[in-house]
């Protein structure tokens, strides 16, 4: 069975990596909107000073979809750093051993299932959107049958990297792996 679970967290890890580098992915494209949002601040008010329409709808949409990219894509990133919300109240005074559980029991019932839920209710929307190549309806503005496929990607990862921490709990606490924590996840992603 030691060889199933190093099959198991090998697995979890390559999980760890992927949404590692979507999240480095997403650190740059925070950088760009910014880039973006200063274009479209200083052409609002730059353009017609000059008597030049500068200013697009595109732009502004383009702004748009990079921040629902940065939030769609970055989830389960921040999940697999464990900086997602939580009510910390007494988690943090538990032993690793009933945070593992904690972890466990909640990335079981309650991410899991939310996620598959999530793909299952946004799924006919986004058939629908690219069925008809949805286009913005603002003049000028972008297709949204790309940006609503994200939804579906996000909630992919998200369970992905559900599964991961699922498997890490699980093998810590059959007493096959070292508590999950920040310095055991990063000599892994150096691996």
């Amino acid at each position: 069975m030691r060889n199933g679970f190093r099959t198991w967290l090998g697995t979890a890890h390559a999980i760890d990596r992927l949404n590692e580098r979507v999240g480095r992915l997403v650190y740059w494209l925070a950088f760009f909107m910014v880039l973006v949002g200063s274009w479209n601040a200083i052409a609002r008010y730059a353009g017609p000073a000059l008597g030049l329409n500068l200013a697009s709808n595109a732009y502004i949409e383009l702004q748009w979809y990079m921040f629902s990219l940065l939030f769609l894509l970055g989830g389960a990133y921040t999940l697999k750093h464990d900086r997602h919300v939580r009510v910390d109240v007494l988690y943090a005074r538990l032993s690793p051993g009933a945070q593992a559980w904690i972890d466990l029991l909640g990335t079981l019932l309650f991410l899991i299932p939310f996620s598959v839920l999530g793909i299952r209710v946004t799924w006919p929307a986004v058939r629908n959107s690219w069925r008809i190549l949805e286009g913005s309806p603002d003049p000028g503005g972008l297709p949204r049958y790309p940006i609503k496929t994200v939804i579906l990607i996000a909630f992919a990862l998200l369970i992905l990297q559900g599964a991961a921490e699922a498997m890490k709990r699980i093998a810590f606490l059959r007493g096959k792996a070292p508590p999950v924590t920040p310095e055991v996840e990063k000599r892994h992603m150096e691996m």
